[in-house]
């Protein structure tokens, strides 16, 4: 699968080494239906990952946007 390509090599790009279960990840993987892993996949992408930061943020500060006036 070319995701679970694409998170072994985010898992290999990151900055600090952390100890993971390789075999409870790789059963929490095989558990996940197509919709989960494709949100795994957008929360792994750093752009959306800082989207997603960036919207929250502005949510807070009372900046949104009401989804009737786009």
């Amino acid at each position: 699968m070319k995701v679970v390509k694409e998170v072994r090599n985010k898992l290999k790009e990151m900055d600090r080494v952390e100890l993971i279960n390789l075999e409870r990840l790789a059963y929490i993987l095989k558990g996940l239906n197509a919709a989960e892993f494709e949100t795994l996949e957008i929360l792994i992408d750093e752009d959306s990952s800082e989207t997603i930061s960036q919207s929250l943020k502005e949510l807070k500060a009372g900046q949104r946007i009401p989804i009737d006036e786009w």
